[in-house]
């Protein structure tokens, strides 16, 4: 392995949880007046600043700047030069409890490529403030424990700023001279800098309204560039569903006359709750048949309704630290998957999160950036915006619904936003809410907050008479800074199926606190089949000495879909693992695929079975989870051993596949359960031909997408083609760049196709891709369109040679100093080097040396890196 004392990184500045202390002064009142311009926005800020009663009563100002340069600085109204900087940080000693302190700066939000703070996006000026974008407009104690009233002033040129957007409610506005206007806005709830909103640029609104359970207009608008109003409508509809929906299951209604959202091409991450104006990303606001697939629309109604619901969860009580993320994130999470479930398929939904959970956490759970969902220390906050914060974070208080019951969960929650309205909470708050209202004690619970790391449950069943013994161990693996971990509280929901009726006679809730515990059951005359962790009750993995027989039995009968799916899952893991580990003799590999074949084929032909869900169950387990089961993994192999068990089924089940694509073809393009189905069947029969006749495929796929009037079925076939190696494949790529050169969310599609697919010279694709004229370092979209869905194709970048790291440590040393948020996000896949075999271990190391030996690093990149090499 690579010797890196030779390269060693500066130290950070880490911050501790455990250094928290309450700001020594608060800001009750904010007053900011913008000057508007592309390259020199001026900003006057007016704060009235008091002493914290909680504070440590000293005199000391200090006002966060990264970047900022004071043009001047008045106290009371009188100039004051008794300043100084600190780093980046302006600091006053001011006498006394009330101050009034104003300072004029420049910022030029074309030069701000990062996309934090204040920046340029197509002519349009815009914020991104969320975690520590604020101190980048004006000085100020950017901190969520800091809460202000804001009213903002904004001026500019009419012509090229038309529309001037910000916090709350509009107050005033008029025209100026020379050709300008201004317009002045007041947010009368206090909130944190790190949800102060400002846009302003030449926009077109769509328009709606909502009218509140206690009877109150509110005015919608949903911002876009002209032309594109047109492709508002689901997420219009979206908005109005999820207001709906958080008065009716939570309680909470909306509590300003209008709610804003802006669509902008150039944004860091998917969207912003910023109080009463929303900036999202437009990839989760347009979409229209042609150009969206089913995924974008599901992914639209989820993300709109995670930013709304944020109004109350995140806004109205919002973190008291940054170590407190999970707070508004992990419960946000949860309530945004709780409205899409109950907006279409339950079942189906409750899979794609489980398996977004663990394509995307269990391996982080797992390797060297581990971290509990509540941080204990960070270098650059930025990196802890993670599937662990957000979707463990979700799973764990998902578990307390499971504990509390929806009744009790929801007297819970009453209490967390009776008790904290208008403060900034703590994650150790919502435990104590959920606790006294629902009437748990969850002291042993709050250890999901503390420990990181997936824990891993061993079951093991015995029969005796009629009595069933299931014996439960379970263990928390060591992770970075926490070598000992102590037992968690894991509700496991379980069945156990008599073999010859295919039922159970009820289901029990075990509830796990200890590292070994038993349970047993009475009136089982013969051994029954065990459905356990039903619905993912707990985010753990469950290992189990379960036949394949026993499995192929639940695949077909466990009335929780959740189990059904799981079964089918564990079936191909089981065979996929012991053949990429070489257990397998030549019959009992021909048997494992017998099995999955007479599963996969009573799957097809299980009538009771929605198309929606029948898709679910199709699905094979991804290379990157199949990985995660093996040490010291050869991605080669596992991506090999996939492939082949998928031509095999393809061939076997051929005939099937076919079939059912005829079948599917037939269904009308609608948004209906049906369609949606009758589209993701059709698609993975086409993978799965693929795999096997590639001829046929390729003429089915070419006729699919020359008569696709949707995009989600054109992307399918797309798709297919483009990982093989035909002339469909470069005649089908042509015309759909020719079609959609002018919508950037689709020329986005068409690079991930390529850069994802199974092309066996997809890294060449790649290279050529990247020198193409569409495709630039400066807009986020286009960056993870390309290379996020290469690093995210093991065939292409576990390539033997290394070549496909080198790629993206390239990438990584040249965008990070034009955007270290987004290139940090590129770490974590070189990062998984402890998994993988020693021979691209080495070569994946030597990469990351080569990041950490460049001068100038982030602190988003550099902290990452560190860990990375370290943990």
């Amino acid at each position: 392995m690579n010797d890196l004392s030779h390269t060693p990184l500066a130290p950070a500045e880490v911050v501790l949880r455990a250094d928290y202390r309450p700001p020594a002064w608060l800001v009750p009142e904010v007053a900011l007046d913008f000057t508007l311009s592309l390259d020199a926005t001026r900003v006057r800020s007016a704060l009235k600043v008091a002493k914290n009663p909680a504070g440590d009563g000293g005199a000391l100002l200090r006002l966060n700047g990264d970047g900022l340069v004071a043009q001047a600085v008045l106290v009371d109204g009188q100039p004051h030069n008794d300043w100084r900087m600190d780093g980046g940080d302006l600091l006053l000693d001011l006498p006394g409890d009330e101050h009034t302190v104003t300072i004029d700066t420049v910022v030029n939000p074309t030069a701000n490529t990062q996309l934090s703070g204040l920046y340029a996006s197509g002519g349009m000026l815009c914020t991104q403030c969320e975690a520590e974008g604020f101190r980048r407009i004006a000085f100020f104690p950017d901190r969520p424990d800091v809460l202000s009233v804001y009213s903002v002033r904004m001026s500019g040129d009419k012509a090229a700023f038309p529309v001037l957007l910000s916090n709350g409610n509009p107050v005033a506005s008029g025209a100026g001279e020379g050709g300008t206007h201004w317009a002045e806005w007041h947010d009368p709830w206090p909130k944190p800098s790190y949800l102060f909103a400002l846009v302003a640029g030449d926009l077109v609104a769509a328009r709606d309204s909502f009218v509140t359970r206690s009877g109150r207009k509110v005015d919608l608008a949903i911002y876009v560039r002209a032309g594109d109003e047109t492709r508002t409508d689901h997420a219009m509809r979206s908005l109005i569903a999820s207001m709906a929906w958080d008065e009716e299951v939570y309680g909470r209604e909306y509590d300003l006359d209008l709610f804003n959202i802006v669509a902008v091409s150039d944004f860091n991450a998917g969207a912003m709750e910023n109080k009463g104006l929303n900036v999202f990303n437009t990839r989760y606001i347009l979409a229209d048949p042609e150009t969206a697939t089913d995924a974008d629309y599901d992914a639209i109604e989820g993300v709109v309704a995670h930013e709304y619901f944020h109004n109350w969860s995140g806004n109205r009580v919002t973190c008291r630290d940054w170590f407190q993320l999970s707070l508004k994130e992990g419960f946000t999470v949860l309530r945004d998957q709780q409205f899409s479930a109950d907006r279409g398929s339950a079942p189906v939904k409750r899979i794609e999160d489980v398996r977004v959970l663990r394509a995307a956490q269990f391996p982080e759970d797992s390797g060297p950036l581990a971290h509990p969902i509540r941080p204990d220390s960070y270098q650059e906050i930025s990196n802890f915006y993670t599937a662990t914060v957000y979707n463990k974070g979700a799973e764990v208080i998902r578990m307390m619904t499971v504990l509390a019951g929806p009744e009790r969960f929801r007297k819970g929650t009453d209490l967390y936003f009776e008790r904290h309205d208008g403060e900034a909470a703590t994650c150790e708050d919502f435990v104590r809410a959920i606790e006294d209202g629902a009437g748990l004690d969850l002291k042993q619970f709050r250890r999901w907050y503390e420990q990181a790391g997936t824990p891993r449950v061993d079951v093991v069943m015995a029969h005796a008479g009629d009595t069933v013994t299931l014996t439960c161990t379970q263990t928390v693996p060591a992770t970075p800074g926490q070598p000992n971990k102590q037992p968690m509280v894991i509700p496991l929901r379980t069945a156990l199926f008599d073999r010859a009726s295919g039922r159970h006679a009820g289901e029990h809730l075990l509830v796990l606190t200890e590292a070994e515990q038993s349970f047993t059951f009475e009136g089982f005359a013969s051994a029954p089949a065990l459905s356990i962790n039903r619905g993912f009750s707990a985010p753990v993995s469950i290992q189990s000495a379960v036949s394949a027989q026993d499995l192929v039995f639940l695949a077909q009968h466990d009335d929780d879909p959740f189990a059904r799916y799981e079964a089918m899952q564990q079936l191909v893991v089981q065979h996929l693992v012991a053949a990429v580990e070489g257990r397998l003799t030549g019959e009992e590999r021909d048997a494992g695929r017998t099995a999955i074949g007479d599963a996969v084929a009573a799957i097809l032909g299980d009538s009771a079975l929605d198309d929606l869900m029948r898709g679910e169950l199709l699905i094979l387990p991804g290379e990157a989870y199949l990985a995660e089961q093996i040490p010291a993994v050869d991605p080669g192999k596992v991506h090999d051993e996939r492939e082949a068990l998928k031509g095999w089924l393809g061939q076997t089940l051929k005939d099937q596949w076919c079939a059912l694509h005829d079948r599917c073809t037939a269904v009308p393009y609608s948004l209906s359960a049906e369609a949606r189905g009758a589209r993701k069947l059709k698609t993975q029969a086409l993978v799965y031909l693929a795999a096997a006749d590639p001829a046929e495929t390729a003429r089915r796929a070419s006729a699919q997408y020359a008569a696709a009037d949707n995009m989600t079925d054109g992307q399918a076939a797309l798709m297919v083609l483009a990982g093989l190696d035909g002339p469909e494949r470069a005649a089908a790529l042509a015309d759909f760049h020719e079609r959609f050169a002018d919508n950037m969310l689709v020329i986005d599609k068409w690079f991930s196709l390529q850069a994802g697919s199974l092309h066996p010279h997809a890294l060449d694709h790649v290279k050529a891709l990247a020198a193409h004229p569409a495709f630039t370092l400066t807009n986020p979209n286009r960056v993870r369109a390309l290379y996020m869905a290469f690093a995210a194709n093991p065939g292409a970048f576990h390539a033997a040679s290394g070549e496909g790291y080198r790629m993206i440590t390239d990438l990584i040393l040249q965008l990070d100093p034009i955007n270290g948020n987004v290139a940090a996000r590129f770490v974590p896949p070189l990062g998984r080097w402890r998994k993988v075999e020693p021979g691209r271990a080495a070569l994946m190391r030597g990469e990351l040396a080569r990041i950490a030996a460049a001068p100038g690093l982030s602190r988003d990149v550099r902290e990452q890196v560190t860990r990375s090499l370290e943990g």
